[in-house]
């Protein structure tokens, strides 16, 4: 049995708000992560029994006490949570769309989509655009 007290080192550090989300056998918990600037932090604990915990929390930390029991370690308090797995995504979407630009819209697509976009706000537009996709 392992002693909670110890200094057990984290599994994930939240930095700032955290939002916490329960369904039916799940405890989700999402927020910045502490050790990098963009990316965001989704952990999901699998456990039968919900500990009572509050709709966020304040700069969480999370430690593995033993096997099927977490240290959630917030500002304001501190939590243990036995659940079967803990799944932790990172979110890394902006770094990657930072990395590869998105690419350019082709100037004729742009002109087109305006053409239909601007036809279809008027009665007659439409009119136009449903007698063309009928011929077509």
């Amino acid at each position: 049995m392992t002693d909670i007290d110890s200094p057990l080192p984290p599994v994930a550090v939240l930095r700032g708000p955290v939002a916490c989300r329960r369904t039916a056998n799940a405890l989700i918990l999402s927020g910045a992560a502490a050790d990098s600037a963009d990316d965001r932090l989704i952990l999901t604990f699998l456990c039968e029994s919900m500990p009572d915990i509050p709709g966020s929390l304040r700069g969480a930390s999370i430690r593995a006490v033993d096997q099927h029991r977490y240290l959630i370690a917030s500002e304001s308090q501190e939590l243990i949570v036995e659940a079967a797995a803990l799944h932790i995504h990172r979110d890394v979407g902006k770094a990657f769309y930072r990395a590869v630009p998105p690419r350019p819209v082709p100037l004729k697509k742009r002109f087109f989509w305006r053409v239909v976009l601007a036809l279809a706000g008027s009665r007659t537009g439409k009119r136009l655009l449903l007698a063309l996709r009928r011929q077509a």
